[in-house]
């Protein structure tokens, strides 16, 4: 037998080792596989730990966490994967959508894997169903590529002449066709004249932003997506100098100097990703573990911006945001 199948079988039989057999060897570790960046991702990195110390598990202290940044590279998360798997790590903790949980799934069929804020976990293939994931993956799901249509009206409201928009989304992310179909529907209800503009590097989206300045819509939603995450503060910036009031998906956005966003609360996403993680170091399996949805959905407008891009909030709206930038 060649040493190279001799440790991929070697590799093989440990990940299968039941977890309370490992946590003999020491303190059990963590992979921790993002699509996203560490500078951006330090509050979500918090709420997976205050998950994991609510189940009783602390850093350094009885669990260990294994780091793999993708810094938005969705190419570089196979590669990434299979690391994880090779350090026989307890638990894939899959943060950032959708492309790291596929990715981890992939790498293995007998690690559990926990993802965090996945659009239709189910149309992706990362689960059977929601109630019963059935395998070794569950986590949880998020509506923030059914939540994009949402945000057009939104922006109509804010801007009730609004009669051409755009849309931002990347080629690269699983639900990026879900997202064109849901969007397009809600433009024809609307009356509104909808171009959609799609990319998944640095350069492509200020060529994107370029192309969008000399249309001058109304207004540009941005799909969530863990590629633009890692760019933020890049695309906020690109919307205030081409004075583009813009919709995003999470309050981070906006927090930046973004105009407006409206989604699920991504850090308790991530809370309940780490309790989910320490209830299956604890013995429970992925697949007795329903997918998680949301239940809270926030609204946050930035007056600030508003006020620079010559908007007026409609007091309705603004009554029913959870959070004002003022």
């Amino acid at each position: 037998m060649r040493r190279r199948e001799f440790m991929t079988l070697l590799g093989g039989a440990a990940v299968a080792w039941p977890l309370a057999a490992r946590a003999q060897q020491g303190m059990p570790m963590i992979g921790f596989l993002s699509s996203r960046s560490p500078d951006e991702s330090a509050s979500l990195v918090s709420a997976f730990r205050q998950g994991l110390r609510d189940t009783g598990f602390i850093e350094g202290q009885n669990v260990s966490i294994a780091f793999r940044w993708a810094e938005g590279r969705y190419d570089r998360l196979p590669a990434l994967a299979a690391e994880v798997v090779e350090l026989r790590v307890a638990l894939v903790f899959s943060a950032g959508g959708a492309p790291p949980a596929l990715a981890a799934k992939t790498a293995t069929s007998t690690i559990p894997v926990v993802f965090s804020a996945v659009s239709d976990p189910v149309d992706v293939g990362l689960v059977t169903s929601l109630n019963r994931p059935g395998g070794n993956v569950t986590g949880m799901g998020v509506f923030n590529a059914a939540l994009g249509p949402k945000r057009m009206e939104l922006l109509k409201e804010l801007i009730p002449s609004a009669s051409v928009l755009a849309y931002l989304l990347n080629p690269s992310h699983p639900s990026q066709q879900n997202e064109t179909n849901g969007a397009m529907t809600v433009a024809r209800a609307l009356g509104i004249e909808l171009h959609i503009f799609r990319a998944n590097s640095e350069r492509e989206i200020e060529g994107a932003y370029a192309e969008i300045s000399k249309l001058r819509p109304a207004a540009l939603v941005v799909a969530t997506d863990p590629f633009f995450d890692s760019q933020r503060d890049r695309l906020v910036a690109l919307s205030a100098r081409h004075a583009i009031a813009a919709a995003y998906g999470w309050r981070e956005y906006v927090l930046a100097g973004g105009l407006i966003s409206y989604g699920t609360d991504l850090p308790d996403a991530y809370r309940q990703g780490g309790v989910y993680a320490g209830r299956i170091l604890k013995g429970e399996k992925p697949a007795d573990l329903p997918v998680a949805q949301p239940t809270k959905f926030d609204l946050a407008i930035n007056l600030i911006t508003a006020k620079a891009l010559g908007l007026e909030v409609p007091p309705p709206l603004l009554a029913r945001a959870d959070e004002v930038i003022e």
